[in-house]
């Protein structure tokens, strides 16, 4: 891939864009498709029948909340339960209601770069869970890790789920687990998500939704371009196209031009051009076999401790600790 070098006196969503946009082919980061209007579409794509991820990772943790509790804490010992990037806490609550339930001794610590998602989940726990015990922080996954570390010794349960890994790429994937590495105690675990391989039909109908809301999610990402960096995308030219890899496990999504058009993007005094089914690469979602995930957790100086699945084997849990 192709990028040009960008001004970096820009806003990183402005900076990230021209990047994106002056490459070869052309691709956009997908973490910026979670807007307001954004969260809101992607809360509609998890309810859908066909988005099998929220349900076979919901069943999980509501079956398996008694043999995920004797992980986290077979001896009784306290914990802190630290989930990246938490969004509503949906998944998280029934653990922590069953964890409750048991008179577990832990405390919840919901880390987002959000400030305003971070303080509604905050709310929600507090009229959910009066007795529960909450210390949110708002600011970088990692350098929040460290400055609990300073203050703080107990055992750390960091939660990664939703197969929310699946969106990076290979650089992406090991910076992630080598600065998680640099964070975590021998006694430390990471409960992370991966989305499985299966009958590409099944990943085609998550991701190509006959509902649209895939379609209308990966629109939204240029209807936020031209509201804040004061651009002319025309959604009229663009149609969305997913495709599946099952050699790498790899499903991709693009929106692609239907015709050659020119975008000017005011804010950054920039014209891009594309021609007739140029794509742009919106997001990639990588599924893993065990193989891989073991081999994924050794290159990076973890082991894998248990694995949690759901009843047709669509999704795992896996829980990791630093080698010895």
């Amino acid at each position: 891939m192709k990028v040009e070098t960008v001004d970096t006196a820009l806003n990183p969503f402005a900076k990230d864009t021209l990047l994106g946009l002056s490459a070869q082919p052309k691709f956009l980061y997908s973490k910026y498709m979670y807007d307001d209007m954004g969260s809101r579409l992607f809360q509609q794509i998890m309810q859908m029948p066909e988005y099998y991820l929220t349900d076979c990772e919901y069943e999980i943790l509501d079956q398996q909340t008694k043999e995920i509790q004797h992980t986290f804490s077979g001896n009784g010992q306290e914990f802190d339960l630290i989930e990246l990037g938490a969004g509503d806490g949906l998944k998280t609550k029934v653990l922590m209601t069953h964890f409750l339930e048991q008179h577990a001794k832990f405390k919840y610590i919901p880390i987002d770069i959000s400030e305003k998602a971070t303080r509604e989940l905050v709310t929600s726990l507090e009229n959910q869970f009066p007795e529960l015990a909450v210390e949110e922080r708002v600011g970088d996954y990692f350098q929040m890790i460290r400055e609990l570390n300073k203050v703080d010794f107990n055992r750390k349960i960091i939660l990664f789920l939703g197969s929310n890994i699946g969106n990076y790429d290979d650089q992406q994937c090991h910076d992630f687990f080598q600065d998680l590495a640099d964070v975590m105690n021998k006694n430390d675990m990471l409960f992370i998500g991966f989305d499985l391989k299966k009958d590409p039909a099944v990943i085609m109908q998550a991701y190509n939704d006959p509902h649209g809301y895939t379609r209308r999610f990966n629109l939204n990402h240029l209807l936020r371009i031209n509201r804040e960096l004061d651009g002319n995308f025309d959604l009229e030219n663009f149609i969305h196209h997913e495709t599946y890899n099952p050699v790498d496990g790899v499903a991709k999504s693009h929106l692609l031009s239907t015709c050659e058009h020119t975008v000017t993007l005011n804010a950054l005094q920039r014209q891009f051009h594309f021609k007739q089914y140029e794509p742009i690469v919106m997001e990639m979602s990588r599924k893993y076999d065990l193989e891989t995930i073991h081999r994924l957790a050794t290159l990076n100086g973890f082991r894998v401790v248990k694995n949690f699945f759901d009843k047709r084997r669509y999704f795992v849990d896996s829980v990791w600790q630093l080698n010895s």
